[in-house]
């Protein structure tokens, strides 16, 4: 047994809202979350059917939330290019602002112009998060750092993309960047057998840009999951909702690419505990913590995961280490497979 602090994922979709929780709401994302090993999420605004976009949603989605987490949850905001009224109010009840400028699910897909009106006008104490692909990526960068925003590079897949953030932490820009679990553990060829349930954005890339990713893990600051739940019916249509899910088999996936010698334990903790903390300034409690089995061989199965929508692309996979406690603030909230904390137990960051 091994003990890790507990881990901090700040790019999931917990859906949560009436419109979307038949797939997902904040109860069983939350609970997804422990069983993962994750004791603090945070909350994207684009992927439901009423994205995260005024302050009056902002507010439901917390209001809602606060009455069904069992681990602690932070919110983004969310813009269209339109909003910008809304956050003075907005930046007191959120972590930071989430800006697309390559296409995803919501629709809220703006461009450099716009995107230079939205920085002008976000509070420079709170970060911005880029859903930033291929050649947009530098000229995005430039346009914060002129403004003094410190920067997140959300989900980062290829190698041109990471080539430009680490050019750009050279020229001494506050940047950082995150990659997902699927994108170092899937690629294109993966996606003939998974079908729908491998359609994602930013889409699964190469072997050679996953063996980029992998080489130069020094120069990635975070692994967040992008955990983005979708009904098994949404994932098998004619056109398949992008979006994976990830909270419970990121931790699996990194402990058994540790057990190869992939990644020390050292980088699990860095990059999925200490800089996450870091860059979105979350106070941490030694006794939030997780107790895991590292040599505890299982199978990913999709009927036991916790998330409403019971399907994951790594299902059927052989892994290697397995969670077996959870503690947040010292309360034991997750214990062999069964949640402990009652619905209300976590708090809205």
């Amino acid at each position: 047994m091994i003990t890790l602090p507990g881990l901090i994922d700040p790019h999931t979709h917990p859906r949560g809202l009436p419109s979307d929780d038949y797939k997902e709401d904040f109860h069983t994302a939350t609970s997804a979350a422990i069983a993962g090993g994750f004791t603090t999420i945070y909350d994207m605004p684009n992927n439901p059917k009423t994205p995260t976009l005024t302050y009056e949603r902002l507010i439901e989605k917390q209001t809602i939330a606060r009455g069904k987490i069992v681990c602690d949850v932070g919110f983004f905001f969310g813009t269209n290019g339109k909003n910008l009224d809304e956050f003075s109010k907005a930046a007191q009840k959120s972590k930071g602002l989430k800006v697309f400028l390559s296409i995803s699910t919501g629709n809220l897909i703006i461009d450099l112009d716009t995107f230079t009106k939205v920085c002008e006008v976000w509070p420079t104490n709170l970060p911005i998060l880029l859903h930033a692909e291929e050649d947009v990526v530098m000229p995005a960068l430039t346009i914060t750092h002129k403004t003094g925003h410190r920067t997140h590079v959300c989900h980062v897949s290829s190698e041109k993309e990471l080539r430009q953030i680490i050019t750009a932490k050279e020229q001494g820009f506050a940047v950082t960047c995150g990659v997902t679990p699927h994108h170092l553990f899937l690629t294109e060829a993966d996606e003939t057998r998974l079908k729908g349930y491998g359609q994602m954005k930013p889409s699964l890339k190469t072997k050679s840009d996953q063996n980029f990713l992998w080489k130069n893990l020094d120069a990635i600051d975070i692994i967040e999951s992008d955990h983005a739940p979708h009904s098994k019916e949404e994932k098998e249509g004619a056109h398949p909702a992008f979006g994976v899910t990830g909270l419970e088999t990121t931790l699996p996936l990194l402990l058994t690419a540790a057990s190869e010698g992939k990644i020390t334990i050292e980088d699990i903790i860095r990059l999925c505990a200490d800089n996450p903390g870091k860059i979105f300034d979350i106070a941490t409690d030694k006794k939030t913590k997780i107790e895991i089995d590292e040599n505890e061989k299982w199978i990913i199965k999709n009927e036991n995961l916790f998330t409403k929508c019971k399907w994951s692309p790594f299902d059927g996979w052989n892994v290697t280490g397995k969670v077996k406690q959870v503690f947040i603030r010292g309360t034991k909230v997750f214990e062999n497979d069964t949640i402990i904390a009652q619905p209300g137990f976590g708090k809205i960051l």
